[in-house]
């Protein structure tokens, strides 16, 4: 019983070894990380202000320079005439609804908004292709330098200028349709707004000019039908280059405040 009570004891515990506590770090050691901490502390904290302090310089650099870039205006303006042309011509040709020839213009007994809707009318696909082309090309350099109001009156006015002048020139038994009033209209407009006195602008419109022009004559087409042959109007195109360059004319007389101008102002309001 003896020998079973002395078994049951518990050996000698081996956590003695561990039972003294942990040597606690130098005084010189504590004092030295917590130099290191401070100083790591404060030198981080300049370095953020730092960054920061270029990064607000760096932001309003950038604001200055948006500001003074010139904002781009996007071309939206001359996809719509683009879709307005084709869909009136699918609903002519393709669908063949009647109410579309009202839009030509008849000489005989023209109405007033004929002159306007004529512009959008084709007689046939090369027709309208030819024309659409020049179309884009022209109305888009208006629409970007112009903007989009600028376009569409752009493009109505000289449109309907050159049907009024080959209404009152062609015969009654006439009937205009085609875009290409318009189309040398907005070549005019397009290349006197970027006119400048120059001598090289001036070289470049003598020796291209009379190329584009040619080329244009060629593939851009106001179609009258008198009696069951198709002509081209070449008083459309005339006449439409003339109403263009009037307009840029008549607009440069218009006087206009310049964005830096108004720019000012409105930093000395505040």
């Amino acid at each position: 019983m003896a020998q079973q009570l002395l078994l049951l004891l518990p050996a000698p515990s081996s956590s003695r070894t561990f039972s003294k506590p942990l040597p606690s770090p130098s005084p010189t050691l504590s004092s030295l990380s917590r130099r290191h901490r401070v100083s790591f502390s404060a030198a981080a904290r300049r370095d953020l202000l730092r960054c920061g302090m270029k990064r607000s310089d760096l932001v309003a650099e950038l604001e200055i320079a948006k500001d003074k870039q010139p904002h781009s205006r996007r071309a939206n303006g001359i996809f719509w005439i683009l879709l307005l042309n084709f869909g009136i011509y699918m609903a002519d040709h393709m669908f063949q609804i009647r109410e579309i020839k009202a839009l030509y213009l008849y000489h005989a007994s023209p109405t007033w908004y004929q002159f306007v809707t004529s512009t959008f009318c084709h007689a046939n696909w090369n027709h309208l292709s030819s024309n659409l082309f020049f179309v884009y090309i022209f109305g888009k350099l208006v629409e970007e330098e112009e903007g989009n109001f600028a376009l569409w009156m752009s493009y109505i006015l000289t449109g309907a200028g050159a049907n009024l002048i080959s209404w009152l020139v062609l015969p009654t038994s006439s009937v205009s349709l085609g875009a290409s009033g318009a189309v040398f209209g907005l070549f005019t407009i397009s290349v006197l707004v970027k006119m400048s006195w120059d001598w090289r602008k001036i070289l470049e419109v003598l020796i291209l000019g009379q190329f584009v022009v040619d080329k244009v004559m060629e593939a851009a087409r106001a179609t009258t039908i008198t009696g069951q042959s198709f002509q081209v109007n070449n008083i459309a195109h005339v006449s439409g280059a003339l109403i263009g360059a009037a307009l840029v004319f008549l607009v440069s007389r218009i006087p206009f405040s310049s964005n830096d101008d108004s720019h000012k102002a409105t930093k000395e309001s505040k």
